[in-house]
């Protein structure tokens, strides 16, 4: 049976027996937990103990995100793919330089070709990104590679501003808070992102916390971050785009709070719809000589990284083609 992700706002999260439902001023809807892969909690919900054990009895991730749509932390369901044999390799190639480096190289590689697919599209010469990947290679610092990509980004922005609208140029990237409409965009997709990456994780034996460019810290999951790197130019980048170019935006989903600019619930609304659609949409994949979705895209990615941790197959990051 097809599991969804599901997106809840302000409201009340009960169980009933074997269902789940959900109330808010938009009325009653019923979640059956056999149906649910992921919940993403927006704003104020509340919900009782009854509930998060029997989401976590079906492993049922819930990603929380506050008032402004920034990511405040997930519930994370007892583990129930472990793996002792992964998680010494996870170590392992965390604490061996040498093998730490390759990772990080080919994820900022991974992420660095799927910025050139989409520049290409627009026919923006990608030369000076080709230089930066090519020099990653004389790189055996995390903080070199990591500059590496960080340059990379800042030309992607300055080169995509050349093609935005005028009040949707991205001028230089801001976080928390977004001062403009793209930048507000870009954080939201990928607060999107990192929970959804985080659920693909808890359905494979790796360990989230156990991460390759990005350093492992407390109350985050850096696997995520570096996944998230990867896919990033795929899937937000490309609804951001397609939403500007296309007209389907403007200012009327934006509010403006203090010193940010952020997305009104229209704005959610329509950005959330566009992400599960794409979630869902598929591809034809080269090696599996099927359609493939998104989501599965991020799987498999996952299965690679696994793959070569444990001696199988070495990684090459996911490079689209299309």
């Amino acid at each position: 049976m097809k599991r969804n992700y599901y997106i809840l706002q302000n409201g009340v999260l009960k169980r009933k027996e074997n269902t789940i439902y959900f109330v808010n001023e938009e009325g009653k809807k019923v979640i059956p937990v056999n149906k649910i892969y992921s919940i993403y909690a927006y704003g104020r919900i509340s919900f009782t103990s009854g509930v998060i054990s029997y989401l976590g009895k079906y492993g049922v991730c819930i990603h929380f995100y506050n008032y402004y749509g920034f990511y405040e932390g997930s519930f994370y369901p007892r583990e129930s793919l472990l793996s002792g044999e992964l998680l010494v390799k996870q170590v392992e190639y965390y604490l061996n330089s040498e093998k730490r480096i390759y990772l990080a190289r080919k994820i900022v590689e991974g992420s660095g070709k799927n910025i050139m697919k989409n520049l290409k599209t627009y026919s923006i010469d990608t030369d000076h990104i080709e230089k930066l990947l090519n020099s990653l290679e004389e790189q055996n610092q995390i903080p070199n590679i990591m500059n590496i990509e960080g340059r990379i980004r800042d030309f992607y922005y300055s080169k995509l501003d050349e093609i935005l609208k005028d009040e949707f140029k991205i001028l230089k990237r801001e976080r928390r808070p977004p001062t403009n409409m793209t930048n507000s965009l870009l954080s939201f997709g990928n607060q999107l992102l990192y929970g959804t990456i985080v659920s693909e994780i808890y359905n494979t034996q790796l360990n989230p916390t156990i991460s390759y460019l990005h350093e492992p810290f407390e109350r985050r999951f850096s696997l995520a971050l570096d996944v998230s790197e990867i896919f990033k130019p795929i899937i937000v980048d490309r609804i951001i785009l397609k939403l500007i170019n296309k007209g389907m935006i403007d200012n009327t989903y934006f509010r403006k709070e203090m010193n940010s600019i952020l997305l009104n619930e229209k704005g959610k609304k329509l950005f959330i719809k566009e992400y599960e659609d794409k979630l869902q949409s598929t591809v034809k994949h080269k090696g599996l000589k099927r359609n493939v979705s998104y989501q599965r895209l991020i799987r498999l990615e996952l299965y690679k990284i696994i793959k070569h941790l444990l001696g199988i197959q070495e990684y090459k990051p996911f490079v689209m083609w299309w």
